[in-house]
Parts: C-alpha cells; sequence; structure tokens
C-alpha cells in the first residue's frame, strides 16, 4: 500500500477477472467467450476502418452505432446508449442512478462485479437470496429500495426470468431504476428491451462480447428512457468523451447488422449446450437450466475443487467460484464440438 493513495482506495476489494492462461493447447471453457469468431463482415469492416482517419477523434455520440442499435430493437437513438464494453455500461449505471438512501437490491449469487461498483461508489445494498432451486423470485423484491439489478440469465446460474415476471416487478416498483443485465439473452431469453418503452424506470443492458464474438473490442450498450440515457451520458461526458474507438464502433455496426451470421452462432451454440447438458447428467452431474453460453454444474460425489484441478493437468480450463453456496459448482462456457467433446471425455475420467 502507498502512503500517496487516497483515503478509499486502501479497502477497495477489486473485481476478479476470469483467467486468461497463456499456456498453449488449452481447450479455455472459463471466462464464457464466443467458441465461434466475429461475423466475417466485421473483420472487413475492421480492414476498412485501418486508414488515416484513426488520426482523428471518433464521434463522441457513436451516432451511427446507436441508429443501428436503435433501428435492430425498434426504439429512438435517445433511447440508447454505448460504452466501452458493458463493465463500464454497468458502472455509469451504479454512479448515474444508484446513489440512493434506501439500499440497492441484487441477488446473493450474480455478477460480482456488483458489490464492486456499490463499494467504489459509496452504495448500500442488501442482497437478495436466491431460492433453494437457484431461481430469483421477484416477491422478494417486492419492498423499499433505492434499485434493482439483475442478470437474465443469471450469471454464473445460466438461469431465465421469464418477461412476464420482470413485468410484474416492473408494475410494482415503479420509484427507482429497475436494470435488467442481458449480457447472455441471446442464447435462449427474452429480450425486456420492448418493456422500456412501457415503464421509464427500466433500463436494459447487453453487451457484445458473447453472442456476438466481439469480447476482445470491449462494446456494450443500454436502452432505456431518454431521461435515464440522459443521466448516463453527463456521466461518460464527465469521465470520458470517447467511449468508442472508430474501428470498434464499425465492427459493432457490421455485427448488429449481419442477423444471419449471428443466428446461426447463437443456434450452434445452443445445440452445444443441449448435448454437454446431457452428457453431464449421464454421468451423475446436476445441471441447472441454463439460457446462456454456459452450464453450471455439481456432482454429488466429487469436490468441484477437485475436479477443476483435475481437468487442468489435462489441459481444460473451467470457472470454480469458491462462495458460499457455490463452492461446488462449476461454470463450463461452451466450446466447440470437438472442445466440449474433449471436456466430456475427460471428465469421464475424473468421475
Amino acid at each position: 500500500m502507498s502512503r500517496y493513495w487516497s483515503a478509499f482506495v486502501h479497502n477497495l476489494q477489486p473485481y476478479v477477472p476470469g483467467e486468461q492462461p497463456k499456456m498453449a493447447n488449452l481447450v479455455k471453457l472459463n471466462t464464457n467467450e464466443n467458441p465461434y469468431g466475429p461475423s466475417p463482415k466485421v473483420l472487413e469492416a475492421i480492414q476498412m476502418g485501418v486508414s488515416d482517419r484513426l488520426r482523428l477523434y471518433p464521434d463522441p455520440t457513436s451516432h451511427e452505432l446507436k441508429q443501428t442499435i436503435a433501428d435492430y430493437y425498434k426504439v429512438n437513438t435517445a433511447n440508447v446508449f454505448v460504452g466501452n464494453g458493458s463493465d463500464e455500461v454497468l458502472g455509469h449505471i451504479f454512479h448515474a442512478l444508484f446513489q440512493h438512501e434506501p439500499p440497492l437490491l441484487f441477488p446473493d449469487i450474480t455478477y460480482s462485479f456488483y458489490p464492486v461498483y456499490c463499494q467504489l461508489y459509496r452504495i448500500d445494498y442488501q442482497t437478495v437470496p436466491l431460492t433453494a432451486d437457484f431461481q430469483i423470485s421477484i416477491d422478494d423484491y417486492i419492498r423499499d429500495n433505492g434499485g434493482i439489478i439483475f442478470p437474465n440469465p443469471n450469471a454464473p446460474t445460466g438461469c431465465l426470468l421469464s418477461i412476464a415476471e420482470i413485468e410484474r416487478l416492473l408494475q410494482n416498483n415503479q420509484d427507482s431504476v429497475v436494470v435488467v443485465d442481458e449480457a447472455y439473452v441471446d442464447f435462449g431469453g427474452e429480450s425486456a428491451i420492448p418493456l422500456t418503452q412501457q415503464y421509464p424506470n427500466l433500463l436494459v443492458t447487453q453487451t457484445l462480447s458473447k453472442s456476438r464474438s466481439l469480447a476482445g473490442l470491449r462494446i456494450g450498450f443500454a436502452v432505456g428512457h431518454a431521461d435515464l440515457i440522459e443521466a448516463l451520458v453527463r456521466v461518460k461526458d464527465s469521465f470520458n468523451s470517447y467511449p468508442l474507438d472508430m474501428l470498434a464502433e464499425a465492427a459493432a455496426v457490421a455485427a448488429i447488422r449481419d442477423r444471419t451470421y449471428f443466428r446461426e452462432t447463437c443456434d450452434k451454440v445452443i445445440q452445444s449446450r443441449n448435448k454437454v447438458t446431457l452428457g453431464l447428467q449421464e454421468m451423475g452431474f446436476e445441471v441447472l437450466p441454463s439460457a446462456a453460453n454456459f452450464v453450471f454444474t455439481r456432482h454429488p460425489q466429487h469436490d468441484a475443487a477437485d475436479l477443476a484441478a483435475g481437468l487442468r493437468k489435462e489441459g481444460v480450463i473451467v470457472r470454480h467460484f469458491n462462495k458460499r453456496r457455490i463452492d461446488q459448482f462449476l461454470r463450463i462456457t461452451i466450446g466447440t464440438p470437438s472442445e466440449n467433446q474433449h471436456l466430456l471425455s475427460v471428465i469421464d475420467t475424473l468421475v
């Protein structure tokens, strides 16, 4: 620790991202990256963007990308905010919309960046326990709060909350902002974005890292009422007026417009997820119902940490969370068919 730090930095506990191993020949199934590369049209757009224009600043409003997102979801550009990955978008949301006296509510088992943002922005929060079968119960959120946020599908469980239940929450919670974090929604869920036209306190976030294979470019966005978007813009322009570079924006526009490639790759992941789920169940694993590009699973007779270590020895990396309630689960990203088969083959030798 340095005596030059600001006082509050000493107590910060930063988010720990998934491991990015440097070892060769790994089957890397630990960070929910898409096993299929981005659309060829994305690569073409990036190549075309490499020019003398890179000496100029990008459009600070990212108008073309906002228009593309607005057209895709049938909203107005005033309803769209974009940022440097959905993590930055979420950070601005916590700063702009959740600093209230009542506590922010989110699940006890969820995206582990949420409590980090609360610590960073000094936001009081309460965690709401998932049910015994790891589902979000809307009834538990209908109480005084300074905001509500949850992923849908949830992470790391992969479990999905229905649109009907989200709308029931909105109908019973009209005095604070509700944020639905849809990082994985394209792998089996239904987006809540249409509800933003009816409920001015709903904000939906998404990322291009997962279903559109652009994790390396850091592009995220939010859709909601213009008043909510304006709050995010105010924070953004007080922090970084140019969050997206020219190449990232060109890639994002191309990725969203190539609907055929997007749907084909999502369908491949869904089909593989079903096969992996069945394979694990046949070996005695419990697998939570997943609408994401990963599965959350445990074996009643084998320790999860031991299984993760055994997989690693054979060059297969998965994610183990050493946390209360889920320390016997593994989160396994869906890979290519050959990677998935290798995963199942190795697990079969361990159980």
